[in-house]
């Protein structure tokens, strides 16, 4: 998928396009998780949708849940979930950042063999 570390850097429109596919991969990822943590809050703790997608929105983001949770298999998958998607969240940023990481390590190893 990237070139070798003796092949030459990779034109900036290689790059870009690498990156925007990666952005589309994450960005996929999230909304795969994100539609996850909406059905289990519609389904298990009777949320609306827009609540659900308030609630998986906040927690996939880190920053906890709105709606107080009222049944115990909704705090359970709400445990479950926020452990998820702090993984995600992870996920996510490692994908983005590959092919900056790739092209920084890249181009330090060109300067050093130079």
């Amino acid at each position: 998928m990237y070139e070798h570390h003796k092949q030459p850097l990779a034109k900036r429109a290689v790059f870009a396009k690498r990156l925007a596919l990666n952005g589309f991969a994450g960005l996929i990822l999230l909304m795969f998780s994100l539609g996850i943590g909406m059905a289990g809050y519609h389904f298990l703790e009777n949320l609306s949708w827009i609540d659900s997608l308030l609630n998986a929105s906040m927690i996939l983001g880190g920053m906890g849940p709105v709606a107080p949770l009222q049944t115990i298999s909704g705090k359970l998958f709400a445990s479950f979930y926020a452990l998820y998607s702090g993984v995600v969240l992870l996920a996510a940023v490692g994908i983005l950042a590959a092919p900056i990481f790739h092209r920084f390590m890249h181009r330090f190893h060109l300067a050093e063999d130079k």
